[in-house]
């Protein structure tokens, strides 16, 4: 694990497309979102929110204005960027849980504080995606709709790398009997029990299942459990507590 100093905990690069995700530390927010929480939308000081979002940008060589956010709502609909959205007008921020470019160079970006950042990319076509899933996005699908989405920029499933962020993990991810059910009969990998043997939901491995039938395999696989890891926000742990990003784009055309 990186120092407090860092704004990012690991950037990978899979075969023409990076892959990001940032950690609590390197940022200016005072507890409880304490460092670097990059949600704008948790009741946080908006002026550390935006020296956060700063920091983590260029610690990745990104330009803080052409990062893509969503308004995430837990939902399957999906947007297409050209580029950001107006940041005088938080209002035009679309209300969705995936977005999708086929812009090189422009990142987008997944807020988390336990549910599972998927982030997509297409090398060859030049089309990214991202995907906020929650418990209720993976029953709605929202990762088959953002890969849906982004064929239709041209993006071919056979060469779409994935990246799966850091998440809550099947043991630590607690609920309801019928709650599991209920995930399980839409996806069936996602069936999990705790280490106390009561029911919980392994988002993660559902969202590989699903990709896994979309004919796309995961590359890289975060091995940290938000609940679990105090460098992380968790907002099962925590609740009031900030939120992590986690970004994918592809080189800029030269």
């Amino acid at each position: 694990m990186i120092g407090h100093q860092h704004a990012v905990t690991c950037e990978e690069h899979v075969s023409g497309a990076h892959f990001a995700s940032t950690d609590r530390w390197g940022g200016v927010s005072a507890a409880p979102y304490d460092e670097l929480n990059l949600g704008g939308g948790v009741g946080d000081d908006p002026a550390a929110v935006r020296i956060n979002r700063e920091r983590a940008a260029k610690s990745l060589g990104l330009d803080p204005a052409e990062v893509v956010w969503m308004h995430q709502v837990h939902g399957r609909d999906v947007a297409v960027a050209d580029g950001p959205w107006d940041p005088a007008d938080p209002a035009r921020i679309p209300a969705v849980d995936g977005v999708v470019t086929a812009r090189r160079g422009l990142a987008l970006a997944v807020l988390t504080a336990d549910c599972t950042p998927v982030l997509l990319a297409d090398p060859v076509a030049g089309v990214t995606g991202a995907a906020h899933a929650g418990r209720p996005g993976l029953v709605a699908g929202v990762v088959p709709a953002t890969v849906e989405a982004m064929t239709g920029l041209g993006a071919d499933p056979a060469r779409i790398v994935a990246a799966v962020g850091p998440s809550v993990c099947g043991l630590c991810y607690e609920v309801p009997e019928a709650m599991r059910a209920e995930v399980a009969e839409v996806v069936p990998e996602a069936w999990a029990t705790t280490r106390k043997g009561t029911p919980a939901v392994d988002v993660a491995a559902g969202v590989r299942a699903q990709l896994h039938r979309l004919g796309i395999e995961v590359a890289k696989q975060s091995p940290v459990c938000t609940m679990e890891s105090a460098d992380h926000f968790s907002y099962r742990r925590e609740r009031i507590t900030g939120r992590l990003a986690s970004y994918v784009w592809l080189d800029a055309e030269l």
